[in-house]
């Protein structure tokens, strides 16, 4: 067996395990839209800097580091299983990745630009050479609760599938799913899903989030 846990949860099937051996056994999907370790040995303790210098008011969240992002993430075999493809933290392994488009997800305000962290996060789209934006600040209001260090919004991911044109009922991967906000997005999209994830703990919080995402109906309507 090359997993160690199956959920089934409406159109999404979720496998906890390592996607290297998972995801060559199952069928291969019309897109991957994924957010991988970026192998830069991100320290994701959040108390170390929230709060500023007044430790009585850092709010921010000690969690695990990300598995795998100990050591270079190569991304090549990524790229050549689906048709569609895109991968979240580009910028730090482009140079093993073709040319293509680049996605640009703008996370704060204009005057908050240049403060603290990084304004923006990129992503590289499997064909294409243009350079495409989209302003989510969602999750500001939730940093102190999120619940994966490297979170993506539901919206950006939605983004990520709207592009990738697919038709009515095609198959989305995500082969690093994390909190499942791929797998969320997917599925209000009319689309199936399957996600594959390493972390017990994450892989609990994705099946609960997809699953209440299910019950709760369409996050976007006709207008996404």
């Amino acid at each position: 067996m090359t997993y160690q846990r199956k959920e089934v949860i409406g159109n999404a099937v979720l496998y906890l395990g390592d996607c290297r051996e998972v995801l060559p056994t199952l069928e291969r999907p019309a897109a991957i839209i994924s957010d991988p370790p970026y192998g830069m040995k991100w320290n994701p303790d959040a108390t170390r800097f929230s709060g500023g210098h007044n430790p009585l008011v850092r709010g921010g969240s000690a969690r695990r580091p990300i598995t795998g992002d100990d050591r270079p993430f190569d991304p090549s075999w990524l790229a050549q299983a689906a048709d569609a493809v895109t991968l979240w933290g580009s910028n730090h392994f482009g140079q093993r990745l073709p040319v293509g488009t680049t996605l640009v997800w703008v996370k704060r305000n204009d005057a908050a630009y240049g403060s603290f962290l990084s304004d923006a996060e990129l992503a590289w789209e499997k064909g294409g050479h243009g350079v495409y934006c989209r302003r989510d600040l969602s999750m500001n209001a939730v940093a102190g609760d999120r619940v994966h260090p490297s979170q993506k919004p539901v919206g950006i991911m939605r983004w990520c599938i709207d592009r990738a044109k697919l038709a009515p009922g095609s198959l989305v991967a995500d082969p690093y799913m994390g909190s499942g906000s791929t797998g969320i997005a997917a599925l209000d999209a009319g689309m199936q899903f399957v996600g594959v994830e390493i972390d017990p703990d994450y892989f609990d919080i994705a099946c609960r989030r997809i699953e209440d995402a299910q019950r709760q109906g369409s996050l976007f309507g006709d207008a996404a």
